[in-house]
């Protein structure tokens, strides 16, 4: 009997998952949406706590109607936090706003942010967004980081307001020592959690921490066992829909008092607040999309995180992105559908309207301590070894320079010299130069190691799960989207993906991420990714290996480094001939005449003949078999190990011919008529030969004419295919 989709499924762990996921999202929440409103006075605590919840609620209930990704959780972040503070703050200092009348150009900058997130999405615009150079991004939400910290040190520290941040530390007199230890004891113990412990989120920790700690200090101090005039925490959050609707009631009616001319104002800081949260819900995505092995659709992301900002702003809430975090904790716990992200939104109501009074005791402190520590985990203090190179040093001071505009001037021209850093790094690089210079798969090229028909048959039956990239010019920013996009369709059909770096003349830090993004990709379908021929050292004297080694590529169990294309080619090759049980050789065997390829349909007459005149000759590694110049008819038959075929050049070099695998043969040249030999023939390992010659092949000839016709027609038919596939892999190597 066919039934229908079973909606009441994973109830409990959707419910489970969305509850944790919101519960590790609230306290930073919160503690964003009172820096959003800061600049206003203590006042506006709880219009700015409310503003916080209700920037999760909305698009918890749109993204299972407009089919966002399933376990996203959203939030108010620090980018949010750091902007909108910095516009009120900027709107204060000008005066020309009455103060009742900003809440207002907030929830138009909200309204703005949203819309543009829905354009950007609905044309595509998230592939321009991936072309933010790196270190720009970096530098920006390091810069962010920066002021949410100094931000929160004057809450941390309980300084009166009138008091500025500089005269406060210097003068330990305006501390308040509740603050400094509600404040020091979540910092401590959020930072233990994270580094020792992932059964209980870190976030959750520090608050409850926090909590204890204040009210340890209450036991002493009567005046904390009460909200009125207590400003160590959060206040009267006592909320009800009737409230909420009020709220939302007035300030919509305060919109006529918007001035046109300030209006303008939310231009700049509503693009830089689409960016920064289109960003953020882009790469949390990518993050969920290695850990739910799914792919999410940006230009549909964007789009649901603009319908929810845009709902959000409606109900006078506060602007968010995808929280990794939250959205980790949501899955860890058992979010599986869209039904975790309605619990988050369903609970979120029932905090706001039931449990206001229990939020009214969170202390301000503790939130100020959970900032200080989700901003320093959020500053990228890696970029510190780009001054180690001298390819990336411009890539530390881009970064450098926003870090420093942020701090020193404010967000909205740090975002302006970012942009001007980005063109100037862009104008650095080739952008139009095309990063990859060839693709070939694995039924095209094959090493130089000459392998028996039936295990040429196997190579060429798998040759689809081999991609090889040729690679070429500069590996940075502009080309690292160019490289992912043509490498994305074999994530999942290749197992194993080599990237050729030969030709390559310098790699950057977005380029050394693209990488760990590319592996994470392949890593999901159990593949494998090789770099091959990594150059010791550019032209620019940087070292690629060295460099991305520092980077930890190196060490990761799902890449590998050869030093040339061959070698890569042959490790593949042997890889694939091993995991085809029962299609490969027993190298401790040793071949007899009727065994070996060469002699598969002769007859035992015509092999009792050539045993007559054949000779068995054993070879100790690295022992030469012949050199180049060297006189001689005989033809090769190798019983096991592995002979190399080597072309001497000036100075000592050799290149590298064939390899000649147990089984095969070489020397025909020489057998035919050419007496002189050509190149060099070394023994890889302890090797065993049959040898042949010429001259005592001509003895049997007369006697035994049907062998002759035989051994040359076999003869032929071995230099005919290796000429054929030289010229396959010349064509191939030669096409543009």
């Amino acid at each position: 009997m066919k039934t229908g989709k079973n909606y009441f499924g994973n109830l409990s762990g959707d419910f489970l998952g969305g509850t944790s996921g919101l519960l590790v999202a609230l306290p930073a929440t919160i503690a964003y949406g009172l820096m959003c409103f800061a600049p206003l006075g203590p006042q506006y605590s709880s219009m700015a706590a409310t503003g916080a919840i209700l920037g999760i609620i909305p698009i918890c209930f749109l993204a299972p109607l407009f089919g966002g990704k399933k376990i996203l959780i959203s939030a108010p972040t620090a980018a949010t936090a750091a902007v909108v503070s910095e516009f009120v703050a900027e709107l204060v200092k000008k005066g020309n706003v009455p103060i009742d009348v900003i809440p207002v150009y907030v929830t138009m900058l909200c309204l703005f942010a949203g819309l543009l997130q829905v354009i950007i999405g609905k044309f595509g615009g998230g592939k321009f967004i991936k072309y933010i150079p790196y270190p720009v991004i970096t530098g920006y939400l390091s810069g962010l980081c920066l002021l949410v910290i100094i931000g929160q040190l004057p809450k941390l520290m309980g300084l009166p307001n009138e008091i500025n941040l500089a005269n406060g530390i210097l003068n330990p007199n305006y501390w308040k020592w509740e603050s400094v230890c509600i404040g020091m004891v979540t910092i401590v113990l959020m930072s233990l959690a994270r580094r020792y412990t992932k059964k209980i989120p870190a976030v959750i920790v520090g608050l409850t921490s926090g909590i204890i700690t204040y009210w340890i200090i209450a036991l002493v101090d009567p005046a904390l066992r009460t909200l009125d005039n207590n400003h160590f925490v959060l206040g009267d959050m006592s909320s009800s829909a009737s409230a909420i609707i009020t709220t939302v009631s007035h300030r919509w009616s305060l919109f006529s008092l918007i001035n046109s001319d300030t209006l303008k104002t939310i231009f700049v800081p509503g693009m830089t607040i689409m960016l920064l949260l289109s960003i953020n819900t882009l790469n949390t995505c990518i993050n969920l999309d290695s850990l739910t092995f799914s792919h999410h659709n940006p230009k549909k992301e964007l789009m649901v995180q603009g319908l929810g900002n845009i709902a959000s702003g409606l109900f006078c809430g506060i602007p968010g992105a995808g929280i990794l975090t939250s959205s980790v904790e949501n899955l860890k716990s058992g979010g599986k559908t869209f039904k975790s992200l309605l619990f988050v939104g369903i609970n979120g109501l029932i905090i706001l309207l039931l449990l206001g009074r229990f939020v009214s005791w969170i202390p301000l402190p503790a939130l100020a301590g959970i900032l200080i520590v989700v901003a320093i985990s959020l500053i990228d203090f890696s970029v510190f070894s780009l001054v180690k190179y001298k390819s990336t040093i411009l890539d530390f001071i881009v970064i450098l320079t926003v870090v420093i505009a942020a701090a020193r001037l404010d967000l909205i021209k740090a975002a302006g010299v970012g942009t001007l850093m980005a063109i100037l790094l862009f104008l650095k690089e080739q952008m139009n130069a095309t990063v990859i210079r060839r693709k070939i798969f694995g039924d095209q090229i094959f090493s130089k190691k000459i392998r028996l028909d039936f295990e040429r048959d196997i190579l060429e039956d798998k040759g689809k799960q081999t991609v090889i990239i040729q690679l070429h010019g500069h590996l940075f920013f502009g080309t690292t989207d160019q490289l992912f996009t043509k490498l994305e369709p074999y994530f999942s059909t290749c197992r194993f993906v080599v990237l050729d770096m030969h030709r390559i003349q310098s790699l950057d830090y977005s380029a050394a991420n693209m990488l760990k993004k590319i592996l994470v990709r392949i890593g999901e379908n159990n593949g494998c990714l090789i770099f091959s021929a990594i150059p010791e050292i550019l032209s620019t004297g940087q070292k690629p290996k060295k460099y991305l080694q520092d980077f930890g590529l190196l060490q990761n169990p799902g890449v590998k480094f050869f030093d040339d294309l061959d070698t890569t080619l042959a490790w593949i090759e042997d890889k694939i001939l091993f995991d085809e049980k029962g299609h490969t050789l027993d190298d401790k065997k040793i071949l007899d005449l009727h065994e070996l390829e060469f002699f598969k349909g002769f007859s035992e007459y015509s092999i009792n003949a050539i045993e007559k005149c054949i000779v068995e000759k054993d070879y100790y590694p690295d022992e030469p078999v012949f050199k180049s110049g060297d006189e001689g008819d005989e033809i090769y038959f190798v019983r096991q190990g592995n002979i190399k075929i080597v072309l001497p050049l000036n100075a000592g070099k050799q290149l590298h011919l064939q390899t000649i695998c147990m089984g095969a043969v070489f020397g025909e040249g020489a057998f035919l008529g050419a007496n002189t030999r050509s190149a060099d023939a070394l023994s890889v390992d302890q090797t065993r030969l049959y040898v042949l010659s010429r001259d005592k092949f001509n003895r049997i000839a007369n006697l035994y004419p049907e062998v002759t016709g035989t051994f040359f027609e076999r003869l032929a038919l071995i230099i005919s295919k290796r000429l054929n596939q030289a010229n396959k892999e010349l064509k191939i190597l030669n096409e543009d």
